[in-house]
């Protein structure tokens, strides 16, 4: 169809928990969202058919737009318009299903399986199990636990180039004893990929070929100090669409009702962040927090990074969240007495019961409390992922992992960000923007000047895969429509004594006036400043606190306006919270006051 002729846009995205459709259509020259509509997705039973999903919430957008989108029966989405009825284009993302579930085997646990790990985690996956020669089970036992645990794929890597093969190819006959059978779609062979030791590619093929999908790729250690995990990983990615996602429930019929291939939801995200990156020229982190997984993106210096965190998400993997955060730094974001049985149960209820939202003001706030941890655990495992080397990027030695976290080389360098973009239920949908905020502040902890925005109602996977086709059609939108501008963060870096002044800030407003703005150490200020306003400060940190220029020297900057306006965070970074807890409480519920955040 000519790019020219399409004036009327239809895009779906189907989360793990709620499947969102968008109707964008041209008026008056320039694309814009028209309406909205959900509903619960649609892969699980007793349904098990994405596509029913999908034509609910389109159902509600022609409701809405009060003209036929569906054919008469409603099964099908009318293409081109003609009469005025139907759309003439349809795109979709996804995430439906869980997302992808694999087990890594390797020879030795702590060298190439958790080389494995790595590669897995960083396409994506949920690592349901780590295996080895010397895990300490016997081969019975890793039979049962691959029958028992049906994963999505398997990834088996093990052996240095020209190293010994026997250990590996003993791996691959537990695989081949195991006769696999995969989670979705009986009657078709899981895809196995080995990125082990060159030499025992034969010994692997003789194994295996024949029983699973055999897959062979770079090895993930070439030799005991370097790790090459790019191939494995896109290899990953690309195996996941073509097995699994296409064997999952209603998966077949949807991508035969699409115009474009349809594409993973964090791909989609991560695609539409790096044209932003692109089109303004600056540094940007985003996050998408879902019911299952928080996916982290980051541009620096042009290099695009992305990280899947499987299992940390607001609904389904809650409580993963609160098994890795631990109870503590939960409770430290709650700013009220609260019993550990009460807060147990409450995690509890919504991982049973995904698709609740809270009722009560204490259930926000604990939910809120939840985030904050998903967001700030998701953050540490992108920035350990995140890390740009010299000559050649994908490869790192064993030393550098630690050497280049510890010493900060990771790209993700927070002195740079000019933007952070938060989307997801619980960003996209706070009852105040306020709370989107300062979630992002505390988990994120952005250092001198950030500007801070949201996604208006989490449409932004819609718009990445439709910027493969029509990328003047999303722009306009993501430019109009999706991105809510909540105001500026201005945050020093250093630590002093609670209550000692901290910063001066000299601001001249777009009206003229000159506001000058004093905080103490500890306190949160906000400025208004309306969206769309920019405002010129000189910011004057004290002795101790560096705003990028070096400890206690002026910097000048420019601070964008939005529906929060500037916040003033000179709780220091790294930020910390007062042990004693009746302090503690005292001081978030001063802070919520400082934001207006809980009627």
């Amino acid at each position: 169809m000519d790019i020219d002729q399409i004036q009327s846009i239809l895009a779906t995205d189907c989360g793990s928990t709620t499947t969102k459709a968008i109707l964008i259509e041209k008026r008056e020259g320039e694309f814009r969202l028209i309406v909205r509509g959900e509903s619960p997705t649609t892969v699980e039973a007793p349904v098990e058919d994405v596509t029913k999903g999908v034509l609910n919430a389109v159902a509600e957008v022609q409701e809405l737009v009060n003209r036929q989108i569906l054919s008469d029966d409603g099964q099908q989405i009318i293409k081109p318009r003609n009469d005025g009825k139907g759309v003439d284009l349809y795109v979709s993302t996804s995430s439906a299903g869980g997302g992808l579930q694999m087990m890594v085997g390797g020879v030795v646990k702590t060298m190439s399986g958790e080389s494995a790990e790595r590669a897995a985690l960083g396409a994506g996956a949920i690592v349901m199990d780590v295996m080895a020669t010397n895990d300490g089970r016997l081969p019975y036992q890793k039979i049962q636990r691959i029958r028992h645990l049906r994963p999505d794929m398997i990834l088996l890597s093990g052996g240095i180039d020209g190293g010994t093969t026997s250990h590996v190819a003993e791996m691959a006959e537990i695989i081949a004893a195991a006769n696999p059978k995969a989670r979705l779609g009986i009657g078709y062979e899981l895809p196995v990929l080995f990125a082990g030791n060159i030499d025992a590619r034969q010994n692997i093929k003789e194994r295996l070929e024949g029983k699973v999908a055999l897959d062979i790729t770079d090895n993930l250690r070439p030799t005991l100090e370097r790790e090459n995990l790019m191939p494995a990983r896109q290899k990953i990615q690309h195996l996941f669409l073509e097995h699994v996602m296409s064997h999952a429930p209603g998966y077949p019929h949807l991508m035969k009702m699409t115009d474009v291939d349809i594409m993973p939801t964090p791909g989609a995200v991560g695609d539409i962040m790096q044209l932003i990156a692109k089109r303004k020229g600056i540094q940007v982190v985003g996050v998408d927090i879902g019911g299952a997984t928080t996916d982290i993106f980051s541009v620096f210096q042009g290099i695009y990074n992305k990280s899947v965190s499987a299992n940390y998400g607001m609904s389904y993997s809650i409580s993963n969240v609160f098994a890795e955060a631990g109870l503590e730094n939960i409770m430290r974001w709650v700013p009220f007495d609260l019993d550990e049985r009460d807060l147990r149960n409450r995690v509890k209820n919504k991982m049973i019961r995904p698709t609740t939202i809270p009722s009560l003001l204490e259930e926000l706030i604990v939910e809120q409390a939840c985030a904050r941890e998903a967001l700030r655990l998701s953050f540490d495992q992108h920035r350990s992922l995140a890390v740009g080397l010299k000559g050649i990027q994908q490869e790192r030695t064993v030393g550098d992992v630690f050497e280049q976290t510890m010493t900060g080389q990771t790209l993700v360098n927070l002195r740079d960000l000019n933007m952070l973009i938060g989307s997801g239920g619980v960003l996209s949908h706070a009852p105040r923007r306020q709370q989107s905020a300062m979630m992002m502040i505390d988990s994120f902890l952005p250092e001198g000047v950030t500007q801070l925005t949201v996604d208006s109602i989490f449409m932004m996977p819609q718009l990445g895969v439709l910027a493969k086709v029509h990328e003047t059609a999303a722009m306009s939108v993501f430019d109009k429509d999706c991105l809510i501008y909540l105001g500026t963060c201005i945050s020093p870096v250093g630590t002093m004594k609670i209550g000692q002044p901290a910063l001066e800030a000299q601001i001249n407003m777009p009206n003229g006036q000159t506001e000058t703005v004093s905080c103490s150490f500890g306190e949160i200020k906000v400025l208004p400043l309306p969206v769309g306003s920019v405002a010129k400060a000189v910011l004057k940190p004290s002795g101790s606190l560096d705003m990028g220029s070096g400890n206690g020297k002026p910097v000048e900057a420019t601070l964008h306006g939005g529906v929060v306006g500037l916040i003033f965070d000179t709780r220091g970074r790294p930020l910390n919270l007062p042990q004693d807890k009746k302090q503690r409480i005292q001081m978030l519920q001063s802070w919520n006051k400082a934001l207006n955040m809980y009627p």
